[in-house]
């Protein structure tokens, strides 16, 4: 006869009060390291990012073909190298000159809308709380923590720029993707021994959102991309291909990088005529409801789904701290913190629920 095993007990008030004040040491130092050192913690996970993405289509090309994986990888960085050198070589020029074109028509629309502005009541105010980086006469305000992490963001873009540091972040997340267990146990061996199976769990669930947020997303984005440079040639507005580009790319930013993408072509069309800017505003409201209503609903059964409110929210909040690349990386950094929470934090009982509304 085997004798039940005694219920768990209860954590006493004095592990309780250890426990919350464990908690509220390690959130404020993670506040406090996104603070200061933001722009480094988001080069190590665009880095992370990146190495995610790399063994992904290695272990894909892996499963299809039985290579071994550091021949996959192989290919796959040989296959991605070889198709940006492709991509520069004949459509490079082409679109640097549209973006190049790009630049100059935005910059005189933006300039003809201000002059138009000027001339009414209502306008002029507009333009009075406007920054100055978008053509209003409000000085743009720099935060405390912009000021603290400026020594850190000096660093990287007079050393490195913007080309150099997406080469640290690719090099850096191929050496990760080549050993990704020799930095996962690095990591796991900074924890006590009786939390690691837990945080080997956690960072296995991160690390697969992230892959199923990011595969997801980039099917989003080419589509998003494609609809729009065919639209847009429809239409007859110009640099229809760079707009296409532009707008596939800030697909990456769910929500508002649909407006970013928008903008330039609304401009352009503007440019043309009412009716252009028309057709223009009605081309990209039409595609922002196929692919929320269509396109992410199908890629979104395998992927990831972040609640709207949350994925915006965190868009405000990363991008007001760490700027741009903030705002970039938001949100798949919000859906594996999302997916961490849920797989470490107990379901609610049905009658813990709230009441759904009538």
């Amino acid at each position: 006869m085997t004798i039940p095993a005694p219920p768990p007990s209860e954590p006493t008030q004095q592990e309780r009060f250890y426990s919350l004040i464990q908690t509220i040491v390690v959130a404020t130092l993670g506040i406090l390291a996104i603070w200061l050192i933001g722009d480094l913690l988001m080069i190590v996970f665009a880095a992370t990012l990146t190495a995610i993405i790399l063994k992904g289509l290695a272990t894909i090309l892996r499963k299809h073909t039985g290579l071994p994986y550091w021949i996959a990888l192989t290919l796959i960085v040989i296959i991605i190298v070889a198709a940006f050198i492709a991509l520069t070589i004949t459509s490079g020029p082409q679109i640097s000159e549209q973006i190049v074109k790009l630049k100059h028509a935005i910059t005189t629309q933006v300039g003809s809308l201000r002059s138009q502005l000027h001339t009414n009541p209502i306008g002029s105010m507009i333009t009075d709380y406007l920054p100055n980086s978008v053509g209003g006469h409000s000085p743009s305000s720099t935060s405390l923590s912009s000021r603290l992490a400026g020594s850190m963001t000096g660093f990287i873009t007079s050393l490195f720029g913007v080309l150099g540091t997406i080469f640290v972040v690719f090099i850096a997340g191929l050496y990760f993707a080549a050993s990704p267990t020799l930095y996962g146990n690095g990591l796991l061996r900074l924890f006590p021994r009786q939390q690691r199976p837990k945080i080997r769990k956690l960072l296995i669930i991160g690390g697969h959102t992230l892959w199923s947020w990011t595969a997801g997303q980039s099917i989003v984005m080419l589509v998003v991309g494609t609809c729009s440079f065919i639209g847009l040639s429809i239409i007859g507005v110009p640099l229809a291909l760079a707009l296409g580009v532009i707008a596939g790319l800030a697909n990456f930013i769910p929500y508002i990088g649909t407006i970013i993408g928008a903008a330039p072509a609304i401009l352009i069309g503007l440019s043309q005529g009412r009716q252009e800017a028309i057709l223009v505003l009605i081309l990209y409201c039409t595609i922002q409801f196929l692919e929320g209503n269509v396109i992410s609903p199908l890629v979104q059964k395998h992927a990831v789904r972040m609640p709207p409110g949350i994925t915006i929210l965190s868009q405000t909040v990363f991008g007001t701290i760490l700027g741009m690349p903030g705002l970039i990386l938001a949100s798949p950094l919000t859906a594996a913190i999302l997916a961490i929470m849920d797989a470490s934090t107990p379901q609610l009982k049905d009658e813990e629920k709230l009441p759904p509304l009538d």
